[in-house]
C-alpha cells in the first residue's frame, strides 16, 4: 500500500496554469501506474491523465494538448501541469496508484487501489 498526498491547487483564471504534485510514501512507486482524476460537485469521478511505470502516458480528450503528466521515480512524485485551464476544469484532483496493472493505464477509478487526500482546482471565468 502506498500513501499518497497531492499539493499545487488553488484559484486561478481562466486562462491560467497550475502545477499539481503528488507525492507517494511506502510501497514500490516506481513499479505503479499512476494517474489523475478529478470530480466536480455532483459528477461522478472522471480519468484525467495517467503515466506509467516507463512513462507512457494517455490523456482524455478534453484535457488533450493543455495538461501534462509526468514522474519521478526517485523523487516518488508524479506531477500534472495544467495550462490554458477552464472554469469547466474546477474540480478536486485526485492522484491515484495502480499496482496491479503497472504497463497500461486504466481509465476507471476501481482499477485504482491507492488514493490521494485531493486538492482543490478553482478556475475563475
Amino acid at each position: 500500500q502506498v500513501q499518497l498526498v497531492e499539493s499545487g491547487g488553488g484559484l486561478v483564471q481562466a486562462g491560467g496554469s497550475l502545477r499539481l504534485s503528488c507525492a507517494a510514501s511506502g510501497g514500490t512507486f516506481s513499479s505503479y501506474t499512476m494517474s489523475w482524476f478529478r470530480q466536480a460537485p455532483g459528477k461522478e469521478r472522471e480519468f484525467v491523465a495517467g503515466i506509467t511505470r516507463v512513462g507512457s502516458s494517455a490523456y482524455a480528450d478534453f484535457v488533450k494538448g493543455r495538461f501534462t503528466v509526468s514522474r519521478d521515480n526517485a523523487k516518488n512524485t508524479v506531477a500534472l501541469l495544467m495550462t490554458v485551464l477552464k472554469p469547466e476544469d474546477t474540480a478536486v484532483y485526485y492522484c491515484a496508484a495502480d499496482s496491479r496493472h503497472p504497463l497500461i493505464i486504466r481509465t476507471t477509478p476501481d482499477n485504482y487501489d491507492d488514493w490521494g487526500q485531493g486538492t482543490q482546482v478553482t478556475v475563475s471565468s
